[in-house]
């Protein structure tokens, strides 16, 4: 029979930075804040994510006895520049389409385990981070992230994995709480650029810069277009910023040869200009939350990134992709970036958009021209 040092064994043989235990009880504690906060998390149950359901783990698996952690680094190696610019790193090397890296370090786990009787699950809507927490495996931040306490010098470059099964493991002890040093000044609440961080643990997933990039089913809002900056999918600022991650940061690393392999397809050019079959063989199988009806929505954060990057190399792309278009939430960001970027070539473009448009485009497209206009006063 399998004992709890085997499991290890294996699972650091298969690339595993840590391994936790704990019980296979309620998450009474998420299960009541998630209820209490229905008005930031209600969408969560809308889009079928089973967030409630998923604090009780014999809801996912009526025989579960034991959690076991698997703690998975997801920022060993290193990203090129241009792709960490516009994404979050956790999207990076993210195989959980092409089921061609961790999943099969996942499955051959599983199949360790099977071999010994024992049955497994592995739900994404259990919460994983308070099961790490009470498998002793580290803290929270005041950026609601989990920051282990024994792998990737302590940072929140982690993703822990839970493996419900139907034999019980004595569990380890808990840990948890926020281990934020007093000095930091809070600073991933000051570095959040849409106040979706509000300390102690706690955010707001709808002002959260990775959820509007990808949930969000209308044009950015104003407000929020320049503060979410360069970012077209994901948002790692306040990770960035955290002093938690200082030593993690220092490591020197080897480029990841998945990621640079597909650089040329995350241009931003490209995916400006891509079609559909494009999108589903070169982009979809990696960043998936968003399906190839949502072409608008790539597009969207990408004018608004171009915008945001004052370059205005990018002004032939994006009035070529203003003809290419007809969605209005698209039409409207690339009145918005092309104004934000300015100039002479931006105001006759703009004029000539103006051209025929109508309701919400229009008054983009008029904004626009006040913003470059505005800007041609002050220089």
């Amino acid at each position: 029979m399998l004992t709890k040092n085997a499991i290890i064994d294996e699972a650091i043989r298969l690339g595993f930075e840590d391994v936790g235990f704990t019980t296979a009880e309620t998450f009474a504690a998420q299960r009541e804040y998630l209820q209490n906060h229905q008005e930031e998390y209600g969408w969560t149950e809308k889009v079928g994510l089973g967030l409630i359901n998923g604090t009780d783990p014999r809801v996912v698996m009526p025989a579960a006895k034991s959690i076991i952690v698997l703690m998975e680094g997801y920022f060993r190696e290193a990203f090129p520049l241009k792709l960490e610019s516009h994404f979050g790193r956790f999207y990076l090397d993210d195989d959980r389409v092409t089921k061609d890296g961790l999943a099969l370090r996942i499955k051959a786990f599983r199949d360790f385990l099977r071999k010994d009787g024992i049955d497994s699950k592995v739900p994404f809507s259990l919460p994983h981070r308070s099961a790490a927490a009470r498998a002793g495996m580290g803290t929270m931040g005041k950026n609601a992230l989990f920051y282990s306490g024994r792998a990737a010098r302590k940072s929140s470059w982690v993703l822990p994995l839970t493996v419900v099964v139907d034999r019980e493991f004595e569990p380890d002890p808990p840990a948890g709480g926020i281990e934020c040093p007093a000095w930091c000044r809070n600073v991933c609440i000051a570095a959040c650029p849409t106040k979706a961080i509000k300390g102690n643990g706690a955010i707001d997933p709808r002002l959260c810069v990775s959820f509007m990039t990808y949930y969000g089913k209308e044009i950015t809002p104003r407000e929020w277009r320049e503060p979410m900056g360069l970012y077209v999918y994901g948002c790692d600022r306040c990770q960035n910023v955290c002093p938690r991650n200082i030593p993690w940061f220092s490591c020197e690393r080897p480029v990841n040869a998945r990621a640079a392999a597909k650089e040329k397809d995350f241009d931003l050019r490209a995916l400006l200009h891509m079609d559909a079959a494009y999108f589903q063989k070169r982009i979809w199988p990696h960043m998936f939350y968003l399906s190839s009806t949502n072409l608008w929505k790539w597009k969207m954060n990408v004018a608004r990134a171009m915008g945001n990057s004052q370059d205005d190399s990018y002004l032939p792309d994006l009035i070529r992709a203003w003809d290419e278009n007809g969605d209005a939430r698209t039409r409207g960001m690339i009145a918005w970036a092309i104004g934000r970027i300015g100039g002479g070539r931006a105001r006759a473009a703009l004029n000539r958009f103006l051209v025929g448009s109508e309701g919400a485009v229009r008054e983009e497209i008029q904004a626009a021209l006040d913003e470059v206009d505005a800007a041609g006063k002050t220089r």
